[in-house]
């Protein structure tokens, strides 16, 4: 798909990375992470550390008591999730903030978080699924920030996103799976998790996994996360189609999702108690 070529002649902008986020991620490619810096890059912003303080402290994640610094945050959710939510908080940041977006980035959280510890329990690269997840939908925030007045009520009048691609295509002559993989590439996100993010809503609607043998694991992890959020009764029979395709084992894969499922709703009692 020449998406870069598409979006030259669009006049689409796609924002650059912000520089804490390019810092973060030199950090997070280096094998001896020194962890201690990693809590300075965070807190050297301020902002941004007290957004991901925030996030940390959710539900979503359930902490025994509230966790009051990044360096507590990273002993007790360790450097790849701190890392994520820094990543996520950041993403965010670079689109205007606006009611019509929170639904996206709420579900980018929760999404990123299920794909991240999926990934980690089928033998997927944790950060690889946790981007893809944070990724999937940020399309609708290039095109929000780039003509929010006709983008809104399209955005809001969907129901649902096979749909929204439709209309994307009509009015911007793109879509958002494909602006979420041209900033995935521009921000140098790996391969995998842009092959996630441009096919996602063709694999959540058909459940068949795209081309590329070696790119399909994210893609499943993607089609779960998917199931548990939207319909967790349908996660069997989702795991049974998307898996072989990969080449995964079905019952492992159930196995780890069921698991991540249990972490969760057990991460929300804990906070609800």
């Amino acid at each position: 798909m020449p998406v870069d070529a598409q979006l030259r002649s669009l006049n689409i902008d796609v924002p650059a990375q912000p520089e804490a986020l390019v810092k973060l991620s030199l950090l997070l490619a280096d094998d001896d992470m020194n962890l201690p810096a990693l809590a300075s890059l965070i807190e050297s912003d301020m902002a941004l550390a007290a957004a991901v303080l925030k996030a940390v402290n959710s539900s979503l994640y359930g902490l025994a008591g509230r966790v009051q610094s990044v360096q507590q945050a990273i002993t007790y959710l360790g450097t790849r999730e701190v890392a994520a939510v820094t990543f996520e908080m950041g993403l965010k940041a670079v689109f205007p903030s606006a009611p019509e977006l929170d639904p996206v980035w709420e579900r980018a959280a929760v999404r990123g978080l299920l794909m991240g510890r999926i990934g980690q329990q089928v033998d997927l690269d944790p950060w690889t699924a946790h981007s893809a997840g944070l990724f999937e939908e940020v399309g609708k925030a290039v095109l929000f920030r780039h003509a929010p007045q006709r983008y809104a009520p399209m955005l809001l009048a969907s129901k649902s996103d096979e749909e929204l691609l439709f209309l994307e295509q009509q009015q911007f002559g793109v879509s958002h799976d494909a602006l979420g993989a041209a900033l995935c590439e521009s921000w140098g996100v790996a391969p995998a998790a842009v092959h996630s993010v441009r096919y996602h809503v063709v694999v959540n609607a058909t459940r068949e996994l795209p081309m590329q043998e070696r790119r399909r694991g994210v893609c499943v992890a993607s089609a779960l996360a998917n199931a548990l959020m939207t319909d967790p009764d349908t996660v069997d029979d989702v795991a049974r189609a998307v898996a072989p395709q990969a080449g995964m084992d079905v019952t492992m894969v159930l196995r780890g999702t069921r698991k991540v499922q249990q972490q969760i709703e057990a991460a929300v009692a804990r906070s609800d108690g």
